[in-house]
């Protein structure tokens, strides 16, 4: 099934929560996470770089670490939300303003805004979207070795029918790996990148970016 992006808060069997990010594409598989410091961006692929000028959409800051919280998602809501906690605003506060300042894509699918975020040390965290249709923000209390996602397409409303309840990771590059092909994102098609955050031991958070095995060249 083709679901397009995903995010997904997770927490694994060490009581580590994470936030992921996964680029699922038919249309501009030709793209790639990088990381610097704590920002992952996503990026053309050298030599597509004009893939620009036929979706301005493509390209942007998908994961953020701000205080102890990460930020995922799947378009330029990453730093307005990231802007928002800053400010000492709630989790869920922060992902309802900046997905409904931002709203939907205006491309030609209508793409709708995914966004997650967690913070260290605590066990609950957020998933959201913004349609063409609504505006969906919940909570959800995050348990060890489970993750919960919501996708663009399809599996597109943030709800207990979309978790993961086999997620045992324990690095950053670990959970990439598990986004773009283990447990039930192995089901769901196209995988092009990733990139996680993974609370670590010292409360705060460590990030890392992925390419999909069938995406490399």
């Amino acid at each position: 099934m083709y679901v397009g992006r995903i995010v997904a808060i997770a927490r694994t069997p060490s009581n580590r929560l994470a936030a992921l990010y996964r680029v699922s594409s038919r249309s501009f598989p030709n793209r790639q996470a990088k990381l610097a410091d704590t920002t992952a961006s996503i990026v053309p692929k050298p030599g597509f770089e004009k893939d620009v000028l036929r979706n301005p959409y493509i390209a942007y800051n998908c994961l953020r670490l701000v205080h102890s919280f990460a930020v995922a998602t799947n378009g330029s809501q990453t730093d307005p939300i990231v802007d928002k906690l800053q400010t000492g605003m709630s989790m869920r506060d922060a992902l309802v303003l900046g997905l409904h300042a931002l709203d939907y894509e205006r491309d030609d699918y209508n793409t709708p805004r995914i966004a997650a975020v967690v913070e260290a040390g605590n066990e609950r965290g957020y998933l959201g979207i913004v349609r063409k249709d609504a505006l969906l923000v919940r909570e959800f209390t995050l348990q060890p070795g489970t993750a919960f996602y919501v996708c663009t397409y399809e599996h597109n409303q943030p709800t207990e029918d979309y978790t993961d309840d086999g997620f045992q990771v324990d690095t950053p590059q670990g959970a990439c790996d598990y986004v773009l092909g283990k447990g039930v994102f192995a089901d769901l098609e196209r995988p092009v990148t990733a990139a996680c955050a993974l609370e670590n031991e010292n409360g705060m958070f460590d990030v890392a970016v992925a390419e999909a095995p069938a995406a490399k060249e």
